[in-house]
C-alpha cells in the first residue's frame, strides 16, 4: 500500500495537529483503524488529550486573529491551493477512503472530487460575501448589512463520507475567515490524518500561522468537548439523530450555534407514468451505493398498485446480480458495511421488522466463504412492509429497500412524508402535474426534493440539509455560507442632526 506512503501516513500516526505542530501523548488511547475489505490493521491513530485539545482550540483562535483580518479573496487563494493539492492526491486518498470506509473505489474518487469542486466553489465564493444596502426612513443616513466571520469552528464528521462533509464545511468556514477544528470520526482516523497532513503543506508554503485548519481525534468525549466549548461559537455535526440531538442540547444550553445533518429516510416514489429503466438505474444505485450507508439512501420505494409487480420483479433479478465484494477490485458494486456491528443492526432490524408484518422479498443474509471472511458483507435485501411498521419509521444504515404499494399521489406523498426524518425524497413521473405537486408546498416535506432522479447524488452546488428530524441544517452550496458568519447591520449618519426613528422626539 504504497499510497498510505504518499499520503504522509505511518504505522502509528498522530491524530492532534494545530496545523504545524502534532502530538502524539505517549499516554493518550490509540484507534485502530482495520479495513471492513478484509479485517486488516491498516494503522493507528493517537487520540487526542484534554491538554492537547486544549492547545489547539488556544491556537485556533490565535490564528483568527490573524486569518479574519485577511482579505476574503486572499482565502480564496489559500482554499484554491488546496483543492490543487487534492487534484495531485486525489487516487491515493480515493483509495485511501474506500480502504478505511469500504465503498467502491469509483465511490472513493468521487469523494475526493467532491472535495475538489467545493474548493472550486469556495474560491469564487471568497469574492461573494455580499451584504444588503437599504434606505433609511431617517434623513442623511445609509443602513447596509455586512458579515463577518464567527471564529473557531468545530466539524464532527461521520464514517460514511470521511472527507467530502468536513470539506463542505471547512472550505466554506475558510474563505468567510473562520478557522477549523475537525474531529473526524473514530472509524475512519486515517482519512482525517491524511486530509490534514496535505493541507498542512500549503499552510506551510504559505506561511500562515499554525491553527487555521486543526485535527482533533477520538471519540464521544472529544466530540462533547467541543459541544460544550464556549470557545467554539459554532459546531456543525453530522451523524445519527440521537447524536444530534445530543450536540444541539449541549451546544444551545450555551446558546452556542449547531448545524446538525443528521438520519434520513428516504423515498423514492414511482409513478404508473415513470420511465421504469431510469427507475431501475436510480433505485438501485440509491438503495446499494454505499452499500446502504449514505444518509441519502433510498430506502423506501412507493410505486404505484399498477405497476408494482412489474417493479418487484425487475428488481428481485438486478438485486440477484449485483457483484458483491472487494470494493477496490473493478466491477464491484456494493462493498462490505462497515463493521459487524452494522451487519448486527441490519439483522435486528429485518428479524423486527418482519416480527410486525414485513416479509423479506430477497436478500438480508451475510455472506461467507472466500473473500467474505470478515462477516461484514451482506446481501441487499427487498422487503415488503406497510409505511406504519416501526422499523420502516426508523432509519437503519444498511442495504434494506422496503417497498409498498399506493394508488393515488396524494397517498403516496402522504406516505413519504409520514416519517420523522425529512432529507431527501423523489418523484418519477413524466407526468408535469404530478411533477409539479410533488414540488409544492402540499408535496414533499424534505429539504431535497428531486424529478427524475434518485434521492443520492447530492451536487455541491445546491444547500445540503434536511428538515424534521434531520436537523434543519443546510451545508455545501448555495447561500449556506451565512451559516458560518454574523450578520451585523450598519447605520451611518452623515448629517448634522440626531434624528430618531419612528419620529420619537427626545430633547435634552
Amino acid at each position: 500500500m504504497e499510497f498510505l506512503k504518499r499520503l504522509g501516513l505511518e504505522a502509528h500516526n498522530a491524530g492532534t495537529t494545530t496545523g504545524a505542530q502534532w502530538f502524539r501523548s505517549a499516554e493518550a488511547p490509540v484507534l485502530e483503524s482495520t479495513t471492513p475489505i478484509d479485517g486488516r490493521r491498516i494503522g493507528t491513530v493517537s487520540t487526542t488529550t484534554r491538554a492537547e485539545y486544549d492547545a489547539v482550540v488556544a491556537a485556533s483562535q490565535a490564528a483568527f486573529e490573524v486569518w479574519r483580518n485577511m482579505p476574503a479573496p486572499k482565502r480564496g487563494e489559500i482554499v484554491r491551493q488546496i483543492g490543487n493539492k487534492l487534484r495531485e492526491h486525489k487516487e491515493d486518498l480515493g483509495s485511501l477512503v474506500s480502504l478505511e470506509m469500504g465503498k467502491i473505489h469509483q465511490e472513493g474518487l468521487g469523494e475526493v472530487q467532491e472535495m475538489i469542486d467545493i474548493c472550486d466553489f469556495a474560491v469564487g465564493l471568497s469574492r461573494q460575501l455580499y451584504g444588503l444596502t437599504m434606505h433609511s426612513e431617517r434623513p442623511n443616513h445609509r443602513m447596509y448589512e455586512q458579515w463577518h466571520p464567527l471564529g473557531p469552528v468545530g466539524v464532527i464528521s461521520a464514517f460514511n463520507f470521511p472527507v467530502a462533509v468536513w470539506s463542505w464545511n471547512a472550505m466554506i468556514a475558510a474563505v468567510c475567515g473562520d478557522t477549523i477544528i475537525w474531529k473526524p470520526s473514530e472509524k475512519t482516523p486515517l482519512c482525517g490524518v491524511a486530509c490534514q497532513k496535505l493541507i498542512q503543506d500549503v499552510l506551510v508554503e504559505n506561511g500562515l500561522p499554525e491553527g487555521v485548519f486543526c485535527l482533533v481525534t477520538g471519540g464521544r468525549d472529544q466530540g462533547q468537548w467541543l459541544a460544550e466549548d464556549r470557545r467554539i461559537p459554532l459546531v456543525s455535526a453530522t451523524g445519527s439523530v440521537r447524536m444530534g440531538k445530543a450536540v444541539g442540547a449541549t451546544v444551545g444550553a450555551r446558546l452556542g450555534r449547531s448545524l446538525l445533518e443528521l438520519g434520513g429516510n428516504n423515498a423514492i416514489i414511482v409513478s404508473e407514468k415513470a420511465d421504469l429503466e431510469m427507475v431501475m438505474r436510480a433505485v438501485v444505485f440509491g438503495a446499494v451505493g454505499t452499500a446502504g450507508q449514505r444518509c441519502t439512501s433510498t430506502r423506501r420505494l412507493i410505486v404505484h398498485r399498477s405497476i408494482f409487480d412489474t417493479v418487484v420483479e425487475r428488481l428481485k433479478k438486478i438485486y440477484a446480480a449485483l457483484p458483491i465484494g472487494d470494493p477496490l477490485k473493478a466491477g464491484n458494486l456494493v462493498g462490505p458495511l462497515i463493521d459487524r456491528d452494522a451487519v448486527a443492526n441490519m439483522r435486528k432490524a429485518l428479524d423486527e421488522a418482519v416480527k410486525h408484518g414485513a416479509t423479506v422479498l430477497f436478500g438480508g443474509e451475510t455472506l461467507e466463504g472466500p473473500g467474505y471472511e470478515t462477516g461484514t458483507y451482506v446481501r441487499p435485501a427487498l422487503v415488503l412492509a406497510s409505511n406504519a411498521n416501526p422499523m420502516v419509521q426508523e432509519e437503519t444504515f444498511a442495504p434494506i429497500l422496503y417497498l409498498m404499494p399506493y394508488d393515488t399521489l396524494h397517498e403516496a406523498i402522504g406516505m413519504q412524508n409520514g416519517v420523522v426524518q425529512g432529507l431527501s425524497s423523489s418523484i418519477f413521473t413524466l407526468d408535469m402535474r404530478e411533477a409539479e405537486r410533488f414540488l409544492s408546498a402540499a408535496g414533499s416535506d424534505c429539504g431535497i426534493a428531486n424529478v427524475n432522479i434518485g434521492t443520492s447524488g447530492a451536487e455541491i452546488g445546491g444547500a445540503f440539509g434536511g428538515e424534521k428530524e434531520t436537523g434543519g441544517g443546510r451545508e455545501s452550496g448555495s447561500d449556506s455560507w451565512k451559516a458560518y458568519m454574523r450578520r451585523q447591520t450598519n447605520t451611518i449618519n452623515y448629517g448634522t442632526d440626531l434624528p430618531l426613528a419612528q419620529g420619537i422626539t427626545f430633547d435634552v
